[in-house]
């Protein structure tokens, strides 16, 4: 399903009319959609993207035989699902824990000939061509899923509800080592994700795509506009701006929407509304599609 939004106004700036579409990416739960494909110890990842919307990117952006990149791959869900559908994936993680899940968790999926389809490389997303190597400028579709700009942890509600910590410590903001980009907040933040976009750009071959999933956050009573902000560091990395999709984390059920909020949502809500806070449940994620012009501007003036 797609539309014509009016133009859409950020945080930054307004921006150009672009397509809009809808997908009804959870009419099963995430639990159900990873249950008896996936690792179990996957669980403790704070940040996975859902089997379902990664195999929907890579089938509308991407062709059997294409190159799949994840520069944040944590425990290798786009890269699974992406051999599992015929192309080759490639997954760079900074984290030695989550790298060795990833590898473990292809082991697991993928057999035979599909599994050499599929590898987790560890390293930093902002050295991407270092890390890459020889296929620099050969990828067709980069795909990811960076962390939101807040706190996130893998909630443990029995030892919550025993007196313990809500999150285990060792889940929290995806590394214990600060410099991991899951601390990252405000100008670092975007400095860091604008590194990660122009690296993006430069392994990708001209006419590749770029999709980003983000949810827009709240922190101290004001929200994060990371859609928007994406938008904007995409465009200063060299992108072009192709299209906005929902993807919905509600099911469709006789034409309604079904929500299926986590407890520790619904109370987080519950406590913003009782302070006078305007929140809401959040039903939905945004992916912003890009793509690398056949040249960049920075190309073009180095031409001329």
């Amino acid at each position: 399903m797609t539309t014509t939004p009016t133009p859409r106004t950020t945080c930054r700036r307004a921006r150009p009319e672009v397509p809009l579409g809808v997908w009804p990416v959870t009419q099963r739960t995430a639990q159900w959609q990873r249950a008896g494909r996936y690792l179990p110890a996957c669980a403790r990842h704070p940040g996975k993207m859902l089997p379902e919307l990664a195999r929907r990117i890579v089938a509308e952006y991407s062709a059997p035989g294409d190159l799949v990149v994840d520069p944040l791959a944590g425990i290798g869900t786009t890269l699974a699902e992406a051999a599992l559908m015929g192309r080759r994936g490639v997954g760079v993680e900074l984290d030695p824990r989550w790298a060795a899940l990833a590898a473990d968790n292809l082991d697991h999926m993928l057999e035979g000939p599909i599994r050499r389809l599929a590898e987790i490389r560890q390293g930093d997303a902002r050295r991407l061509d270092d890390v890459l190597g020889d296929l620099v400028g050969t990828v067709d579709l980069v795909v990811t899923s960076p962390p939101y700009g807040c706190d996130a942890g893998m909630i443990d509600k029995q030892a919550w509800i025993a007196g313990g910590r809500l999150c285990p410590a060792d889940t929290l903001n995806y590394s214990t080592d600060k410099a991991n980009l899951g601390h990252a907040r405000g100008p670092a933040y975007e400095a860091a994700m604008a590194e990660i976009y122009a690296a993006c750009c430069a392994v990708l071959r001209p006419g590749g795509h770029l999709v980003v999933v983000t949810k827009n956050t709240r922190r101290e009573g004001r929200t994060l506009d990371l859609a928007g902000l994406t938008v904007t560091l995409g465009e200063a990395a060299g992108f072009g701006y192709l299209g906005h999709v929902i993807a919905l984390h509600a099911a469709i059920r006789d034409g309604d929407l079904v929500a299926r909020p986590s407890y520790w949502q619904t109370t987080q809500v519950r406590h913003a509304r009782a302070k006078g806070e305007p929140a809401h449940l959040v039903a939905h994620e945004d992916v912003t599609v890009f793509h690398r012009p056949t040249s960049t501007s920075k190309e073009t003036a180095h031409a001329r």
